[in-house]
C-alpha cells in the first residue's frame, strides 16, 4: 500500500510559495527536479538566447511560470514561450506557443510523458524536451515526438530555430 496523500486546494496551491516552486495535480502537489547546475546552465543558455530574439521571433519567454492547464492541474515548466506580445495574466490561463523542459538525472519518463501530454492537450504546439547530460533534445507536437537529428531545436509560425550546442556552450 502507497503513503497516504494529503489533498492541497487550488487556493491554498495559489495562495503558498514553495522552493523551488512545484505542479499541482488534481489536489496532489508534485516536485520538479531543479537545482543542479548543468540544468540551470542548460535553462540559462536558452532563456539568454530567446530573449536576445524576442523582437526578431515577436515572441515572450519566461521562467518557471505557472499554467493553469485546467481547473485543477497546474504545470511549472523551465520555460515557456508565447508568440505576439507578453500577456497581461500572473499565471498564464491559455497555452503559451512552446514549453521546454530541461531534464535531471531524477526524472523519470513516466512523469516527463504526462507533463508532455498535459501540455499538448492544454493547446501547446511545440515542446521541446532538453538533456544536459547527453547534450541531446526531443521536439514533441500534437502530430508526435522526434528527436534533434540536425542539431537545431525549431517550431514554424514562429520560424525559430536554436542550435542544441548553443545550450551546451562554455
Amino acid at each position: 500500500m502507497g503513503t497516504p496523500t494529503t489533498l492541497v486546494s487550488v487556493e491554498e496551491y495559489l495562495h503558498t510559495d514553495y522552493e523551488p516552486d512545484c505542479d499541482y495535480l488534481d489536489g496532489v502537489l508534485e516536485e520538479r527536479n531543479v537545482g543542479e547546475k548543468d540544468h540551470a546552465k542548460a535553462q540559462k543558455k536558452l532563456l539568454l538566447y530567446l530573449e536576445q530574439r524576442c523582437n526578431l521571433w515577436n515572441i515572450f519567454v519566461i521562467q518557471e511560470l505557472r499554467l493553469q492547464i485546467s481547473r485543477t492541474r497546474y504545470r511549472v515548466p523551465d520555460l515557456c514561450v508565447v508568440a505576439g506580445p507578453e500577456p497581461d495574466e500572473q499565471i498564464f490561463t491559455k497555452p503559451p506557443f512552446l514549453c521546454v523542459e530541461i531534464l535531471s538525472p531524477e526524472d523519470r519518463m513516466s512523469r516527463m510523458q504526462q507533463r508532455i501530454r498535459d501540455y499538448l492537450a492544454f493547446g501547446v504546439s511545440y515542446v521541446w524536451i532538453v538533456d544536459p547530460q547527453t547534450r541531446s533534445a526531443w521536439i514533441y507536437t500534437a502530430e508526435g515526438m522526434k528527436e534533434v537529428q540536425d542539431g537545431v531545436l525549431r517550431t514554424a509560425n514562429p520560424d525559430m530555430g536554436v542550435p542544441v550546442a548553443e545550450i551546451f556552450a562554455q
